[in-house]
Order: structure tokens, then C-alpha cells, then sequence
């Protein structure tokens, strides 16, 4: 079934709706690789930078996966765009006690499980964390994504990729508001060290401490 062109106001907005609904509809089937650029630009009456920057939003919202030199594939046609609407509708403390349930658990999985490709990528991204500093909304959040992808377990990842949109939404107000409390390095160290000794309560503590300051100066701020 051909797509239907894309109307000339907020055209990028219009495509991702236009493949979102493809999607959806069952168009295209998980693993499908779904049709080049030029031909979504014909079919859609639309540019291709326009295409191309509307299957980057949806490769973000884990629908499509980008495959170097192969295309593009459907990843999941399952929609989370309800669930992140109401998400970004929660509070910065909402967001931070859910951060906190599934990071503990995160971290204590973690420890359980971690690989050798896992603590490089740790240590790494403790390394970029130390030299981006600690405000950096974007190093934090592939900090804790790290922590997350090294579970080994897809449908945490996959739940976690989902909602550190609005994680990284709520890290970037906060640490530009200087009332809250900056990134701490050394807790986040504590982390790694406790994930790469397998100790997964000592995981568990550190990463509920991460977030400790974070949560009171919020309830402070708000009242609860």
C-alpha cells in the first residue's frame, strides 16, 4: 500500500506520523527493511532530508534500526509514544523515583552479570563522564545506559531506552538549575567498582545513592 504525501506544514512531523502509522498497521513486519530514502521521498512527495530526519525519530523511539551499508530495518512495531506522553507529563520527582527503581535494580543485575565488553564500556563512559564534567546531561545518561545494557536483558534495555528520553529531558532542566545538586563522579566510580567486583548489594547501595541528594533537594523544592 502506497504511503499518502505528507502535507507542506511541519512536513518532518507529518512523515514520522505517515511511517509511524505504516508501522503500526503491520506495512512492514519486524526484521522487513523498509525502503530506501529516495523511494520514501517519492512515495511521500517529500525531501529527502525531510525522510531522513523523520527516520531518525523513529529510530530513536526504537521502531526503525539504522544498519550501516544495509538500510533501514523495522525494529518493533509496537508504539511507546502514549506511555513517553505521559511520562514527560510526570513531575521531576516522579521521574527520579522511577529512575531510582529501575536503576537499583539495574545496577544489582549488572553486577550479576557483566562481561568484559561491559566494564569497558563502563569505564569508558565513567572516563567521558569525568571529562565532560558534572553537569553533562548527555555523558550521565550513557553512564546509566551502560549500567542498563550491561543486565543483559532486552526488555529492561528496551524500557529503559524508551524512558531516558525524558530522563535526559528532566537531567538537562535540573543540572541547569543550580539549586540541584551537580553529577557526583565519585559515587558514580563507587558504581562501577561495585559492578566490576560482582557486588550486587554494594551495586544496589551505590545506586541509590546517586540519587539520594538528587530526590531531596527536589522534595525540598516542591513540597512532598
Amino acid at each position: 500500500m502506497a504511503l499518502k504525501a505528507a502535507g507542506r506544514t511541519s512536513l518532518v512531523d507529518a512523515v514520522v506520523e505517515q511511517l509511524r502509522g505504516q508501522l503500526t498497521g503491520g506495512e512492514w513486519m519486524v526484521g522487513d527493511r523498509i525502503p530506501t530514502e529516495h523511494e520514501l521521498a517519492e512515495q511521500l512527495g517529500v525531501g529527502r532530508n525531510t525522510v531522513r530526519e523523520a527516520v531518525r525519530v523513529l529510530v530513536h523511539a526504537g521502531l526503525l534500526e539504522s544498519r550501516q551499508g544495509n538500510g533501514t530495518f523495522v525494529r518493533s512495531t509496537a508504539d511507546p509514544a502514549a506511555v513517553l506522553r505521559t511520562v514527560r507529563a510526570a513531575g521531576a520527582l516522579d521521574v527520579l523515583e522511577l529512575r531510582a527503581a529501575l536503576e537499583t535494580e539495574a545496577a544489582r543485575l549488572a553486577a550479576v552479570r557483566r562481561d568484559t565488553h561491559d566494564l569497558l564500556r563502563l569505564r569508558a563512559a565513567m572516563t567521558t563522564l569525568r571529562e565532560e564534567g558534572d553537569r553533562s546531561a548527555d555523558a550521565d545518561l550513557a553512564f546509566h545506559r551502560a549500567v542498563v545494557e550491561a543486565t543483559h536483558n532486552a526488555a529492561f534495555a528496551e524500557v529503559y531506552r524508551f524512558f531516558s528520553a525524558q530522563v535526559h529531558e528532566s537531567l538537562v532542566e535540573a543540572l541547569g538549575d543550580h539549586r540541584m545538586p551537580a553529577i557526583d563522579l565519585d559515587l558514580h566510580q563507587a558504581l562501577v567498582v561495585a559492578i566490576e567486583a560482582g557486588d550486587a548489594n554494594a551495586a544496589v547501595d551505590a545506586a541509590r545513592e546517586l540519587l539520594r541528594a538528587p530526590m531531596e533537594t527536589v522534595r525540598a523544592i516542591v513540597g512532598r
